[in-house]
């Protein structure tokens, strides 16, 4: 397998609260938007993300739209972000988070992927129940494709009467391993069964169903190792991003065993 490996820079979530997250996803959300969105601030911090990211030894990441959010990002902010973007050689594979629930905030998202040379969204947006002919119009106008990531979803069949039979050239899944782990779902098997509809993966482990508490690989209730077994299975050749947020500590030498990992994982 050679498929891209990319870090996904959600999971640096409790990073601005010191990896003390007492509140939820939403406060590292709002830290996190806090920190970036000044712009005089912005390419320096920015900068320091990009360099932990290359030590660790990714080479291309998908960028969570806390840190650079069409609702606030200027001129400057993408015009710094894709500079800092080619200097460290790190092509962003897909943007991530939430797409907007508005024409506008979505083409707000479609702009910004654009500027960032991405091709993938990889998340959500409640457009697609709403407006759905406008968001596909949208994506094939610029190229895109818009993979919907499973949180709710408790199967793959709860995911395949959401995305629909029809537009699967634009409309497909970014199927996020360890929220199946949470529903109780086999995640090998998630991916078998959306294998047509599979645009990303976020490769991730969580400590045991019911809860969202992600860890290293191995050490959860994700088939991590089966799972990629199966990408190779089913001929699947697009990104696969490894994915790890703890709320409570630092999650650097969990991500560098990780992609370790997935390396010996794809070369057996």
């Amino acid at each position: 397998m050679d498929n891209m490996i990319s870090f996904m820079t959600a999971n640096y979530v409790a990073r601005p609260v010191g990896y003390h997250m007492t509140k939820g996803w939403m406060q590292g959300d709002r830290a996190t938007q806090i920190y970036f969105r000044p712009l005089e601030a912005f390419a320096a911090r920015f900068d320091r993300y990009l360099r932990d990211v290359r030590a660790l030894g990714y080479q291309a990441i998908d960028l969570w739209l806390a840190i650079l959010h069409p609702g606030w990002a200027t001129d400057g902010h993408i015009i710094a972000a894709r500079d800092l973007l080619r200097q460290h050689g790190l092509p962003v594979v897909s943007l991530a988070g939430g797409f907007g629930e508005t024409r506008e905030e979505f083409d707000a998202v479609c702009r910004l992927a654009a500027r960032l040379d991405c091709t993938i969204l990889g998340g959500g947006t409640s457009l697609l129940e709403t407006d759905r002919d406008y968001v596909v119009a949208r994506l094939r106008a610029g190229g895109l494709k818009l993979g919907i990531e499973n949180h709710p979803e408790k199967s793959p069949g709860e995911m395949l009467a959401r995305l629909g039979e029809d537009d699967a050239d634009v409309i497909g899944t970014a199927v996020d391993t360890g929220w199946y782990g949470t529903q109780g779902y086999d995640a090998a098997q998630a991916l078998s069964e959306l294998s047509d509809r599979l645009f990303h993966v976020h490769l991730k482990d969580v400590r045991q169903p019911g809860a969202h508490d992600t860890c290293r690989f191995g050490e959860g209730c994700v088939p991590v190792e089966a799972c990629v077994q199966t990408l190779r299975a089913v001929g699947y050749a697009g990104p696969i991003s490894i994915e790890h947020e703890p709320e409570r500590f630092d999650p650097t030498e969990d991500l560098k065993v990780n992609l370790q990992l997935l390396k010996e994982w794809m070369a057996s």
